[in-house]
């Protein structure tokens, strides 16, 4: 059997792991081993010495050190109620609009996802804080879950982000860049899932009515205390970018940030920083655990050349460039059906990023490619939490809200889910938007 065959037996094996529920980071540890020993006839030796290298050169790595600081700092945001303010301020603002303190919800997910950089952490945060609120202004279930299951996304769409992390250590991508490329899109995103739900109330008023008009001193005052929160978010992105700090020790300024304000706004007590340190510790290990379990199914794929014969395959396929790109989308979107963000971005950036990257595209060079192809892939694997039937949001969203059915949150996303892919398809056809900010600050 050829090497690209056993890479491609190997995968299926993988990814009928994951249909029955194997753990992600065990899944490619069995398929990666393996792997190694079909193609070493049996030996084990090499994959015990491949192995003890992985590991070690995974858990040393300097640049991995920002992913638990970035999670402390989405911890400290959690526990120490900075959402509420986030919450408040923009409902303040346009709460007393039809549809406007959903709409709020999508702008306070937004800026929490600035601080945070999960997409889970923030569905469940903002859902704990604003379905009350939508509830009691008498907002429709489908639309008051539905929004906060698809606007959760914005948790890592908004920078920092954990899987353009470790999108930029796979590809030897700058994280700065990619941070300050992911703003805009982010901010297309918030602005359409606005657009949904300004047409869905119009559509139905009752589903969104509006609220009462809050008095213009304390809209100031919602607006004032969120200042420091919107200062971290400038010292972590514009801190990393202007080279005034690398991205270790920006996040540790913002972790340090977050934790300062939320003790001092006394909305998190000494409870809340050992349960932040707790949940850091936790999702960090979690995490490492299938870095690991990528890089060992990285390594045996790289041995059995699967990739590189694919990669080879498609630019000698004679297919056009941006048939072959919506069918690298069309897979993401596929396997969220069976995984999460983080496990898509390591299984699949190193099958498809030397296609991409092999492909012309608009004429770009290839350090913009990489940017761009990055983004995209950020925001399509993002699509997996909240399409039916295993989006993870929507079981989030919808254990919040026990009176809302599921089939009323699965069918409220479909118009979510369509601003999705016609942002995609835009962000395809015009790369500027990615790079635009890009090109301007440098």
């Amino acid at each position: 059997m050829s090497g690209t065959a056993v890479g491609l037996v190997g995968f299926a094996c993988l990814l009928a792991m994951l249909a029955v529920r194997v753990h992600i980071a065990m899944a490619m540890l069995v398929t990666g081993a393996g792997i190694y020993v079909v193609m070493n006839q049996g030996e084990t030796s090499g994959l015990l010495f491949t192995l003890n290298n992985l590991v070690y050169a995974r858990v040393s790595n300097y640049d991995l050190a920002v992913i638990p600081l970035f999670i402390l700092m989405g911890q400290f945001a959690t526990h120490g109620g900075l959402s509420k303010a986030l919450f408040k301020a923009a409902g303040a603002l346009i709460g007393h609009w039809r549809g406007g303190l959903a709409m709020a919800a999508t702008a306070a997910c937004a800026a929490f996802g600035a601080i945070c950089g999960s997409s889970l952490a923030t569905a469940a945060t903002m859902g704990q804080v604003a379905l009350p609120e939508l509830k009691a202004q008498g907002y429709s279930g489908k639309l008051a879950t539905a929004t906060l299951a698809a606007s959760g996304t914005l948790g890592i769409m908004i920078p920092p982000s954990v899987p353009l992390v470790i999108y930029a250590v796979l590809t030897q991508e700058s994280i700065g860049k990619l941070f300050i490329a992911a703003v805009v899109p982010g901010i297309i995103a918030a602005l359409g899932y606005v657009a949904v739900i300004a047409i869905q109330v119009r559509r139905d008023p009752s589903a969104g009515p509006a609220g009462p008009r809050v008095p213009w001193a304390e809209v100031v005052r919602a607006q004032v205390n969120i200042i420091p929160v919107l200062l971290v978010f400038m010292v972590v992105i514009f801190g990393i970018y202007g080279g005034w700090a690398n991205p270790t020790e920006a996040a540790s300024i913002g972790a340090a940030a977050c934790g300062a304000i939320a003790l001092v706004s006394g909305g998190m007590g000494w409870r809340g920083v050992a349960q932040s340190i707790y949940g850091t510790a936790h999702a960090t290990g979690m995490i490492f655990m299938v870095l690991i379990g990528a890089d060992l199914l990285n390594s045996s794929l790289a041995l059995s050349q699967m990739p590189t014969e694919l990669a080879n395959w498609v630019l000698h396929s004679g297919l056009p460039p941006l048939m072959v790109l919506f069918a690298i989308l069309l897979i993401y979107i596929l396997l969220g059906c069976v995984m999460d963000s983080l496990a898509m971005i390591l299984l699949t950036i190193p099958i498809f990023y030397p296609m991409v990257m092999g492909l012309d595209f608009f004429g770009m060079p290839v350090e913009d490619k990489s940017v761009w192809f990055g983004i995209l892939a950020l925001m399509v694997v993002e699509i997996g939490l909240v399409h039916p039937p295993v989006g993870m949001n929507l079981y989030v969203i919808n254990k919040i809200a026990k009176d809302v059915p599921m089939k009323d949150t699965a069918w409220g996303v479909m118009p979510f889910l369509t601003s999705d892919f016609i942002r995609i398809v835009v962000l395809v056809f015009f790369p500027v938007l990615s790079l635009g900010l890009l090109r301007y600050l440098g």
